[in-house]
C-alpha cells in the first residue's frame, strides 16, 4: 500500500507519518520508484501501536522510542516486554514519598512474594504506589495501607480479564498495542465501575430508604 492508503487504514495524517518515519519510529518502506514507497500490514501494525503509546499513552518521541527498541529486542520474552511498556505508560510524578508509604510498599510487595522493590523510586509503579499511600498520609489517612490486599485481589480478577483479552491478538505489536489502550482506558473504566460498586454498597450499607438519591 502507499502512504495515502496507510492514513486512510490507520486514521493517522499523512504528514504525522512522514514525521514517524523522520523520527525512526517507524521503519521506512520499499522504494518503488524514487518518490514511492510500499507500505505492507507490519508497517500497519506498528503505525497503530505509536499511536497507542503516543495519542492514549501520552508519552513523549523519545520514551516511544525506548518502548520500541525494547519490543524489538529478540532477547526478551513478550512478558518482559509487556513490563516494560507498562513501566513507560506508568507516570509516578514528582511528589516527595513519605518514608512510612514506602515502608508501606515494601511489606506489601513482601507479602506477595515480590521481594525486589527495596527502592522503590526504581520502577515507575512502585513508586506510583507509593506516592499514592504518602498522598493518604498527608490528609490524615494513615492506614489506607489495609485495603492493598483487597485491592490486589480484585485487581487479579480484572487482570485476568486484560491477559485474555491481549492474548487474541496476533503479532507481538497488536499484543503491546492491547495491553496500552486496555490498560490507559481500562483505567477510566474502572473509576466509573468502581463508582458504580460504590453506590450500590453504600445503598445497603447507609441508605435510609428508597427515597435517597443515587448516581446516574
Amino acid at each position: 500500500m502507499r502512504v495515502g492508503e496507510l492514513s486512510k487504514r490507520s486514521g493517522v495524517p499523512v504528514p504525522t507519518i512522514k514525521y514517524y518515519l523522520r523520527e525512526g519510529l517507524l521503519p521506512a518502506g520499499v522504494l518503488t520508484s524514487p518518490n514511492q514507497a510500499h507500505y505492507d500490514d507490519e508497517h500497519l501494525r506498528r503505525l497503530r501501536l505509536v499511536r497507542a503509546l503516543v495519542d492514549v499513552g501520552g508519552l513523549s518521541i523519545a520514551s516511544v522510542r525506548e518502548v520500541l527498541a525494547a519490543v524489538d529486542t529478540r532477547d526478551d520474552s513478550l512478558h518482559n516486554k509487556l513490563g516494560k511498556v507498562q513501566e513507560a505508560i506508568s507516570q509516578p510524578g514528582s511528589a516527595d514519598l513519605d518514608p512510612l508509604a514506602v515502608k508501606d510498599v515494601q511489606e506489601f510487595f513482601g507479602r506477595h512474594g515480590e521481594d525486589e522493590c527495596y527502592d522503590v523510586t526504581q520502577s515507575n509503579v512502585t513508586h506510583m504506589l507509593a506516592a499514592a499511600l504518602s498522598a493518604a498520609r498527608s490528609v490524615g489517612h494513615d492506614h489506607f495501607r489495609q485495603v492493598l490486599d483487597a485491592y490486589l485481589e480484585g485487581a487479579k480478577i480484572i487482570a485476568q480479564a486484560d491477559v485474555e483479552y491481549i492474548a487474541q491478538q496476533r503479532s507481538s505489536d497488536d499484543v503491546i498495542e492491547a495491553m496500552v489502550v486496555g490498560t490507559l482506558i481500562g483505567d477510566t473504566v474502572l473509576k466509573a465501575v468502581r463508582r458504580l460498586a460504590h453506590a450500590q454498597l453504600s445503598r445497603a450499607m447507609f441508605s435510609d430508604g428508597p427515597g435517597d438519591a443515587t448516581p446516574n
